[in-house]
């Protein structure tokens, strides 16, 4: 963590300086005019709002329909790649803390000496070594929330929500500029019944699967239900099950079967319980499921185990189905040469399936950290609105790979088990291979956007093979150079918008006059061609768009640190203080960055990163024109004297 940048100043440093450009958006006073406005609070909105707070140059509120703060959530499942993307937001250490950690997974099937009793046949790592640097873990929704709600608080912005309010009506104008206006009707005691309008110039419906922005923006989730009804409850239970604090699936020969998740506190477990088919067009709430019926399920799935609840914490009954919108923001297919978006969805806004993978939340936080980062550079005229065409196109690509994996993983879990009244039936080896296969996939790494404008043709891919264009950056281990201290690569990503390139050095680049680093630095930190010059305004730090750090082969005590470019080590803020921060070097104690990513040791390679953690290109450190022309498809040039020089009309607001 970086501060004292512009003055020493005591107190917590994840708390920033409040911002005086605009007043806080804090639940109190109504706005009239905002740049975005959120619609719901769930873990979609909150990643938005939070990731938008960073920015107190643009106005953004965030409005839900509930009282106050969730205090007990759905969801709990938290991959790999969220805790990458909860680093970014400074919070991980605290969801690791409290969280209980998925290690492994058990695969429970019937005995073969006695049908109606279960056995352990199979456990499995829950996550491969080397997928990432956290685990896969587990913590209910609403510690997620207060996380996000947090961080919210302490940013420049101060933002907190406005609740109790419904919308009500959303009208898009007209004509370029124009902005949305939305309608909200106060629910809270004592207002009941009072309206609220606010002009926005873009919103975010992130109100979940019966959207109110869905519905006014006429798109519909289209799909099937599976007529599977499931239980779910979260217990505190004595019993004789020994795998009670690991995950596992249990399938038993005609009662169905269970899934089961620890939950954090090191008592609490989650109970998903198969029930019975529905009929055609039946619907779950016509069953009248209790509690009871819950509990006395997991006992007849357990056999011969003992499964004694002593509390419910919570419990619902649901039905499998899964469905998806054709468009995530309110431009039609046939109109986006001609029209900018304008309102987006994202979360169950947009897309809805089981929980049985865990990806519910963990996508639509995703989707959320996709469009922040480009609401943001267009506001901030870093670049084209265009870009935002990208939001739709990238995310329901990538829901739609969700529904269809989740679509076969459920239909495995409901499968009777296979048998001679049941020739169709699923074998557990095969739930348990799946399971293994499918591990990428459900850590969320595997998640892989196209070829566009921000995701650029793999020519160079071959230099730095483990660092896949369209994929997240994999971090590796590094040592910083300065300060000799052992860190993660991607942890210098954070989420603040900017993006980064990653220059490896080759094996035989020194610190001389004239090496590729040298050559690059000098570009990059002088060239009229220059994205960072290009893109950077005169009065902003020279990393504040564009972040460049380097890797090199030598360790970290052969490399001096004063010889090397001065570009790496930018004079910034009021001050002109140095960063020493963008040199790092090998840590062969826990794996060497150039042999665990398949960076080329010949000649080196520059990554480029988005703002989202996601490669975007691979270069040759010599293709200068190369780099020059990827920024130059959707960056705009920010000669001016103020980089938020096209936020007048905000700043008007």
């Amino acid at each position: 963590m970086q501060f004292h940048l512009n003055g020493f100043r005591t107190g917590d440093p994840a708390v920033a300086e409040a911002s005086t450009s605009h007043p806080a958006l804090s639940g109190e006073s109504w706005p009239d005019k905002v740049d975005v406005l959120i619609v719901g609070c769930g873990p979609a909105g909150l990643t938005l709002a939070t990731q938008l707070s960073a920015f107190p140059d643009i106005k953004t509120m965030i409005v839900d329909q509930k009282p106050g703060p969730l205090e007990l959530g759905q969801a709990d499942g938290i991959a790999c790649r969220t805790m990458e993307m909860f680093h970014a937001f400074g919070f991980s250490e605290r969801v690791l803390k409290e969280a209980y950690w998925v290690n492994e997974t058990t695969f429970w099937r019937p005995d073969d000496a006695r049908p109606d009793a279960i056995k352990r046949h199979g456990v499995v790592q829950d996550v491969e070594d080397g997928l990432s640097e956290f685990p896969h873990v587990i913590l209910n929704q609403a510690r997620v929330h207060d996380f996000y709600l947090e961080t919210m608080r302490g940013s420049p912005s101060r933002m907190a929500p406005y609740y109790s309010r419904r919308l009500t009506d959303l009208q898009i104008g007209g004509g370029e500029g124009s902005p949305v206006t939305a309608c909200f009707e106060r629910v809270d005691q004592g207002h009941e019944g009072e309206t609220e309008t606010v002009s926005a110039r873009y919103v975010v419906g992130c109100d979940g699967a019966r959207s109110a922005v869905r519905r006014f923006l006429g798109r519909e989730l289209r799909g099937d239900s599976a007529n599977q009804a499931w239980g779910v409850m979260d217990v505190l239970a004595v019993t004789d099950f020994p795998d009670i604090r690991r995950k596992s699936l249990i399938q038993s020969t005609g009662e169905g079967s269970i899934v089961l998740i620890p939950r954090e506190g090191d008592y609490l477990v989650r109970v998903y319980v198969e029930l019975d088919k529905l009929s055609e067009n039946e619907r779950v709430a016509n069953r009248n499921i209790t509690v009871d019926h819950l509990i006395a399920a997991a006992k007849r799935i357990l056999n011969p185990y003992s499964f004694d609840v002593k509390e419910v914490a919570w419990w619902s009954v649901y039905e499998i189905g899964q469905r998806l919108c054709d468009k995530f923001d309110d431009v039609p297919e046939e109109k986006v040469a001609e029209r900018l978006p304008r309102v987006f969805i994202a979360g169950d806004a947009c897309h809805t399936h089981s929980p049985k993978a865990g990806q519910g939340m963990n996508v639509s936080m995703q989707d959320a950290f996709n469009l922040g980062w480009k609401l943001a550079a267009v506001l901030r005229g870093q670049t084209s609105p265009t870009l935002l065409h990208s939001y739709s196109a990238e995310r329901q690509a990538i829901a739609a790979e969700l529904i269809d994996f989740d679509r076969e993983w459920a239909k495995m879990l409901s499968a009777p088990l296979k048998s001679a009244d049941h020739p169709d039936g699923v074998e557990p080896a095969d739930v348990q291979d799946y399971f293994v296969r499918h591990g990428r996939y459900t850590a969320g790494t595997a998640t892989r956007y196209r070829q566009s404008v921000i995701s650029a043709e793999p020519i160079h891919q071959h230099l730095a093979k483990g660092l896949t264009i369209g994929m997240r950056l994999h971090s590796a281990p590094v040592i910083r150079l300065a300060d000799a201290k052992p860190i993660e690569l991607g942890h210098a990503a954070t989420a603040d918008g900017r993006w980064r390139i990653y220059a490896f050095a080759p094996s035989k680049d020194s610190t001389k006059a004239g090496s590729s680093i040298d050559a690059l630095c000098k570009f990059l930190a002088g060239s009229p061609d220059s994205p960072v010059c290009k893109y950077t305004s005169g009065d902003s730090d020279i990393d504040s768009v564009i972040d460049v750090r380097a890797v090199f082969q030598q360790g970290h005590r052969e490399l001096a640190l004063e010889t090397l470019p001065a570009f790496l080590k930018p004079e910034k803020g009021r001050y002109g203080l140095i960063d020493y921060t963008k040199m790092f070097c090998p840590d062969p104690a826990r794996g060497d960055i150039f042999d665990m990513r398949g960076v080329d040791r010949g000649r080196g390679c520059m990554v480029v990163v988005r703002p989202d953690q996601y490669v975007a290109h691979v270069l040759p450190l010599e293709a200068h024109a190369g780099l020059s022309a990827f920024f130059d498809g959707f960056m705009v040039e920010a000669y001016r004297p103020s980089a938020t020089e096209n936020l007048k009309e905000s700043a008007a607001l």
